[in-house]
């Protein structure tokens, strides 16, 4: 389980970006992988899972 902060989030359009804690990368997050409702600036946890374009962030609660 990765800890991070939420950078940016649309919730009409259903994705943003995690930036993630230890490394400072920056993981995409789509509606479907959220299991609370999350806004810019929360601390979550998340498990990452390769996508289309790379590692996405899924399983995404709030800290």
């Amino acid at each position: 389980m990765n800890k991070g902060t939420v950078k940016f989030y649309n919730d009409s359009k259903g994705f943003g970006f995690i930036k993630e804690d230890e490394t400072s990368k920056e993981y995409f997050v789509h509606s479907s992988g959220i299991k609370e409702s999350i806004r810019e600036d929360d601390a979550v946890t998340f498990d990452l899972e390769e996508g289309k374009k790379g590692l996405n962030a899924v399983n995404v609660k709030l800290q």
